[in-house]
């Protein structure tokens, strides 16, 4: 494993919302990658369908490695203030740590991100019940969620990967053939763009993010409760024991989650 999950901070985008099987362009040698990674320790056939590693590069050096088991970004290396470039996300160095342990490292999420109360959900009138797989509630679309499976990618070009992967009717309970496709492009600007877009035969529902975590000291085994976070958020969205969300909507004010001017994680971690 690269990076160690007791010091993360966890980031999700949220996002707008075309499938089989081709790579192309994967890296194949280390000198290529500023991560070390090779494309070898991520080729594999899972369920009939080959995975592999992809490298995205912008004009200032920094570079993003992908693997299209599960859409998920891989590593993020960019340079700290002295030059030295360092991996800002967590994750493993190969295929088989991924998938011996169910984890949600930089991986795509869908057909639902979040939790999904008592894995119900009524479209149209109709009532669908999903796997139940954290809680009593669904998570993440299910224990068979898009983390698990594997995007037909194509590389356009050395800053953009193209992924897709059809969604069938019924997978995970979930009503309506999806067809998604989730396009990740390294700016020049040094910004890692992700656009998602996904097209449906029948009424559904569909909530696609990425699930990356970062430490960005650039080394898992430093705490991130030095880190100093912003948010800009009046309100949020309180959760159950069972980190389900209760509908409400509170104000941060005067709680541990007010974050509005920079602030120590550290000095709000424990309340």
């Amino acid at each position: 494993m690269k990076s160690n999950l007791k010091s993360i901070v966890f980031v999700t985008l949220l996002v707008v919302f075309a499938g089989c099987n081709n790579q192309q362009q994967a890296t194949t040698v280390t000198e290529q990658t500023k991560s070390g990674l090779l494309a070898s320790d991520f080729q594999t056939v899972i369920d009939g369908d080959s995975t592999n590693l992809y490298v995205l590069k912008n004009d200032n050096g920094m570079e993003v490695t992908i693997t299209n088991y599960g859409g998920r970004i891989v590593s993020v290396m960019v340079p700290d203030k002295d030059g030295n470039f360092k991996d800002v996300v967590l994750g493993f160095d190969n295929i088989d740590d991924y998938t011996a342990v169910d984890n949600n490292f930089g991986a795509t999420i869908g057909r639902y991100g979040n939790r999904i109360a008592n894995g119900k959900i009524t479209v149209y009138g109709v009532e669908y019940q999903l796997p139940q797989n954290n809680f009593g509630h669904t998570l993440h679309g299910g224990p068979e969620g898009y983390h698990n499976k594997v995007f037909n990618a194509v590389q356009l070009d050395n800053k953009s990967l193209v992924l897709t992967y059809l969604s069938e009717d019924g997978e995970e309970g979930f009503p309506g053939n999806l067809d998604v496709k989730v396009t990740m492009t390294l700016t020049d600007d040094n910004a890692v763009d992700i656009q998602y877009e996904a097209v449906t035969d029948k009424e559904t529902v569909v909530n696609l993010t990425n699930h990356s975590y970062f430490n960005l000291s650039g080394d898992a085994n430093n705490s991130i409760l030095n880190d100093v976070l912003m948010i800009n958020a009046d309100s949020f969205t309180p959760v159950d024991d069972t980190f389900m969300t209760t509908g409400e909507i509170l104000t941060v004010e005067g709680t541990p989650m007010d974050f509005r001017t920079p602030t120590l994680i550290g000095e709000r971690i424990d309340d």
